[in-house]
C-alpha cells in the first residue's frame, strides 16, 4: 500500500467495479465489424490524446515546470492539419500530402513546445506565467487559421489515426505505445532519467555537475508540446474536423490531474510514466461512469473534482499518519 501506484490502482479498479455494478455489460467485448468492440475498448480509444498530453506534462512537472497552453496547442495543431488537408466533399483529395500535413502540425505544436521552453529557461518567466501566455494566444492563432469556422475534413485516409482500426484494436493506442516506449526506454535506459530528476530537484546543484539543465527544460517543453501536436491530430480525425475555440478544452487541467494522481510530484524530481498513464484512465473511466450514471451534465466537474480530492488525500503519507494516529488514539 505504500507504493506509489498503490492507491492510482485501486482508484482505476474501484471505478472499473462501479461501472460493471450499474452496467451489465461493461466488461463485454465482442469481435464486430473486424475490430475488438465494448466500453473497455471505447474507454482507452478516448483516454488516448490525454495519455499522450499527460506523458509530456510529466516531464514538464519532473523539471519544476507546468504547462497550462497543451490545450491551446492540441487547438493549433487540428487547425493546421485540418487546413493543410482541406480536401474535398468526395474525400478523395487533399490539398497537401497528408503526411506533409502531419509533419507541418506535429512542427507547429514543436515551436509551441520551444517557445514556451526558451520563455521559461531562459528568458526566466515562471512556468505558469510564460505557458498562460501561448494559452490565451494559442486559441487566437488557432482560430485565425481556421478563419473562426469549424473547418470539416473530408479526407478518408486521415480518419484513420484516431477512428482507425490495426489488428482489432484502435490505431490511436499503437500511437501512444509507441510514444510511451520510446520515452520509458530513454528515461530508464539512459541517463535522462537521472537529469530529469537532478534538475527537478535542484537545478542549480544539476548545473554546478554539469547537467545542461536549461537545454533539458527547453527539449522538455518541446516533447510536451510535440505529444500535444499529436493529440490534436488524434482529436481532429476522430470528430473529423477542427474547432479552434473548443478543441482541447479544459485538458490542461485533466492532464495535471492525471499526472498527480500517477504519483509525480508537482514540486519536481519524482515522476512516473506509467502512474501518469493510470491517472489518464482515471479521468477518463470517471468521465465514462459520470455519463454512463445520468449524472447531469452541470455537476460532472464536481464529481471529478471530489474523486480527485480524495484520491491525493489518501495518496498523501501526512495525512494517512494523521488518520492512524486519531484511530489508535483511545476513546476515538
Amino acid at each position: 500500500m505504500r507504493h506509489r501506484l498503490a492507491w492510482p490502482l485501486i482508484t482505476l479498479a474501484l471505478l472499473l467495479v462501479v461501472n460493471t455494478v450499474f452496467n451489465d455489460s461493461f466488461l463485454h467485448i465482442e469481435w464486430r465489424d473486424g475490430h475488438l468492440y465494448g466500453s473497455l475498448i471505447d474507454i482507452l480509444n478516448r483516454a488516448a490524446p490525454l495519455v499522450l498530453v499527460s506523458l509530456g506534462m510529466t516531464m514538464v512537472i519532473a523539471t519544476r515546470g507546468i504547462d497550462i497552453s497543451v490545450g491551446a496547442v492540441v487547438a493549433i495543431a487540428a487547425a493546421v492539419a485540418a487546413w493543410m488537408i482541406g480536401g474535398s466533399v468526395a474525400g478523395t483529395e487533399s490539398r497537401f500530402p497528408m503526411p506533409l500535413a502531419i509533419v507541418g502540425a506535429l512542427g507547429v505544436a514543436a515551436l509551441c513546445g520551444l517557445w514556451n521552453g526558451v520563455l521559461v529557461a531562459k528568458v526566466g518567466m515562471q512556468p505558469i506565467i510564460a505557458t498562460l501566455i501561448l494559452m490565451v494566444a494559442g486559441r487566437g492563432i488557432a482560430q485565425l487559421i481556421t478563419d473562426g469556422q469549424i473547418i470539416t475534413i473530408y479526407y478518408k485516409p486521415f480518419f484513420f489515426l484516431g477512428g482507425g482500426y490495426l489488428l482489432g484494436l484502435p490505431f490511436s493506442l499503437f500511437i501512444v505505445a509507441t510514444v510511451f516506449a520510446a520515452l520509458y526506454l530513454a528515461v530508464t535506459r539512459t541517463a535522462l532519467g537521472l537529469f530529469v530528476q537532478a534538475v527537478g530537484i535542484n537545478p542549480t546543484a544539476a548545473r554546478v555537475a554539469g547537467v545542461q539543465s536549461r537545454r533539458l527544460i527547453v527539449a522538455a517543453y518541446t516533447f510536451c508540446g510535440v505529444c500535444a501536436g499529436i493529440a490534436g491530430l488524434l482529436i481532429s480525425s476522430n470528430v473529423k474536423s477542427a474547432d479552434g475555440n473548443n478543441a482541447g478544452q479544459l485538458l490542461e487541467l485533466d492532464a495535471i490531474l492525471a499526472v498527480t494522481l500517477g504519483g509525480t510530484a508537482l514540486t519536481g524530481g519524482r515522476f512516473s510514466l506509467v502512474g501518469s498513464v493510470i491517472g489518464a484512465l482515471i479521468i477518463q473511466t470517471l468521465t465514462y461512469a459520470i455519463y454512463s450514471l445520468g449524472v447531469p451534465p452541470e455537476i460532472n466537474l464536481v464529481v471529478k473534482a471530489v474523486v480527485v480530492f480524495v484520491v491525493m488525500l489518501l495518496q498523501s503519507p501526512e495525512f494517512r499518519a494523521q488518520v492512524g494516529v486519531l484511530v489508535r488514539r483511545p476513546g476515538v
